[in-house]
């Protein structure tokens, strides 16, 4: 049997030409939450590894030309192979890397719905395809530990999964949640406000005080800062439907910067999706 360097350098060699394109800039930096549960951050969603005997489980695959960095990174977690790859979702800074990822002779899980996204998308091919799909739950056991992975209909998008590590004690929300800012909610693939809110609240019964979050961007995160980024959404959910309630339009609702501006304060608005673009999504979604 090939060793697990010679197999890597193999993906290294044809992955070249892609690595030589990514941006240099970008580091992988490494979170240990658990003696088992790490957090990658890199370019793109928020990476979960699991090491132990059973070999490595991944979390999300950020962007394709970042995929040397990433396995080399896993390298000094683990010397093993990754066994599994799940996707929280289909988009690209989740999914980018599935099918260098594949290569290893990785098995891919995702939700149907991501399988549909990805199969119907030109610019990914069938290898980032997951071999591996669930419908509501499913369970995994691995590296001493069972993993409940299940899905929340129409939050982010129609095909997320969050997983929970049971002895670990580590949630992995995926683009559920993203810490300290607004999140992006995927209408056209799904996704809705209300969808949002209950995949936040599902997830409750698995956090205490002592849950280390990852989320699909953002910081590291814990049960203080999940109940605060709920209450938030809850407060704008309200304030956007009071003002539906009294027949505002959407460029109304979008032009008023009060109605965000608790949030705005705290620059919530920072990173992808400005203050504006959430209104926007509130209204678009409430209104339905």
């Amino acid at each position: 049997m090939k060793s697990l360097n010679y197999i890597f350098s193999l993906i290294f060699i044809s992955l070249i030409s892609t690595a030589c394109a990514q941006d240099k800039g970008v580091t992988i930096k490494t979170h240990k939450l658990t003696e088992n549960i790490y957090m990658l951050e890199g370019q793109g969603g928020n990476i979960g590894i699991s090491v132990g005997n059973d070999g490595v489980f991944m979390i999300d695959s950020q962007f394709a030309p970042l995929t040397p960095k990433i396995l080399e990174t896993i390298k000094r977690l683990s010397d093993k192979p990754i066994r599994f790859l799940t996707n929280t979702h289909h988009h690209g800074d989740h999914t980018g890397g599935n099918e260098n990822i594949s290569k290893l002779n990785t098995h891919i899980i995702a939700h149907d719905n991501v399988y549909k996204r990805i199969k119907n998308n030109d610019k990914q091919s069938d290898a980032s395809l997951p071999i591996i799909t669930f419908n509501d739950k499913l369970n995994l056991y691995t590296n001493g530990e069972q993993v409940l992975v299940f899905h929340i209909d129409n939050a982010h998008t129609d095909g997320d999964a969050l997983l929970y590590f049971t002895e670990s004690n580590v949630l992995h929300t995926g683009d559920t949640y993203f810490n300290g800012r607004y999140p992006y909610i995927d209408l056209n693939s799904g996704g809705s406000v209300n969808g949002y809110i209950k995949a936040i609240k599902s997830a409750l019964i698995f956090v205490d005080d002592n849950t280390k979050i990852i989320p699909g961007h953002g910081n590291l995160s814990n049960k203080k800062e999940y109940l605060f980024f709920l209450d938030m959404l809850e407060t704008l959910r309200t304030s956007v439907l009071a003002e539906i309630a009294t027949g505002k339009t959407e460029e109304n609702v979008v032009s008023n910067t009060l109605l965000t501006k608790t949030y705005d304060d705290l620059d919530f608005g920072c990173c992808y999706i400005s203050s504006e673009k959430m209104r926007r999504t509130l209204y678009k979604s409430l209104k339905n």
